[in-house]
């Protein structure tokens, strides 16, 4: 998949245009981008998703991000999209006039765009589908998706994300959540009392569920079933959140490597312990959960 930052970058070619943040790719977006590709095979032209890094509503907003970009590009060209023009969200962007995004989105000569029924561009969020009529000759408007009475949106799925709630969020998500990062130097606590972790340490502002987990890590030398943790770590007076991971059946370095996690289960809240014992028993009691609830998990 070929990526861009401006859509003057591109060639100066027909397309077929889908617009939104696209946070966490979900089942709703995944919609979208089905229509994307239809109407690209029926022009013959590439279809292209123009969007926004950050997602607008992390800079408008101040919510987390489900995806960070290369997480959201990865996704793309995973679900069949052959251009990305991933725009720089900044305040001054959001502050243009929805006219000078009509411009850049003329650059791009669109045959047909597509974009969910809730979509609104430039300052004031005084754009709408109809402005779009402007650059293009065909606009499609894809209504909201539901599943279960609820609606799949973003924000919802970060609603499950913070009562830890990965199910929920896989419902939505159409596949496991998940999070990449590197794995850096903690404190060492962990290995003084039997149970090594991971710590992995990922972009600021991106969501994650808080609590126990079942996990499956992916690294560049293998797969291993495990559990994390995240969270503050109470029992020994933590102040900043920390992302642990205990590898099942795995022994060696891993710093400076690059951990792909997909939550499977929550197994419980975080908690602060009497001391290290109790706290060594319930990671006993954890690990016996999370082997059970990834069983028949590959």
């Amino acid at each position: 998949m070929k990526t861009f930052i401006s859509p003057s970058q591109r060639p100066d070619t027909e397309t077929v245009v889908a617009i939104g943040s696209f946070d966490g790719i979900h089942l709703g977006h995944q919609a979208l981008i089905a229509q994307l590709k239809a109407k690209a095979r029926e022009h013959r032209v590439p279809c292209v998703v123009y969007t926004f890094d950050p997602p607008t509503r992390v800079l408008t907003q101040g919510v987390e991000f489900l995806s960070t970009l290369p997480e959201k590009l990865e996704l793309l060209a995973r679900y069949g999209v052959d251009e990305t023009v991933a725009v720089p969200f900044t305040a001054e962007f959001a502050a243009r006039p929805k006219e000078a995004f009509l411009d850049d989105l003329r650059l791009l000569r669109p045959r047909t765009v597509v974009v969910g029924e809730d979509f609104h561009f430039g300052r004031g969020r005084a754009g709408s589908a109809a402005d779009l009529a402007e650059v293009a000759p065909e606009v499609v408007v894809v209504p909201i998706h539901g599943l279960g009475g609820e609606d799949i949106k973003s924000t919802r799925i970060r609603e499950y994300l913070k009562t830890g709630d990965v199910d929920g969020a896989r419902r939505l998500l159409g596949r496991h959540y998940d999070a990449q990062g590197v794995v850096v130097h903690g404190d060492q606590l962990g290995r003084t009392i039997g149970w090594p972790t991971a710590n992995i340490s990922v972009p600021d502002g991106k969501a994650l569920p808080m609590g126990v987990f079942a996990v499956v890590a992916i690294g560049d030398h293998g797969r291993w079933h495990g559990m994390a943790n995240v969270g503050f770590r109470p029992t020994v007076n933590g102040k900043t959140r920390r992302f642990e991971v205990h590898l099942f059946d795995y022994s060696g370095d891993l710093y400076g490597q690059e951990l792909h996690i997909k939550f499977f289960a929550h197994l419980r809240g975080e908690q602060k312990f009497s001391g290290l014992d109790a706290l060594k028993a319930q990671l006993q009691q954890d690990a016996a959960d999370a082997r059970a609830a990834l069983v028949g998990v590959k």
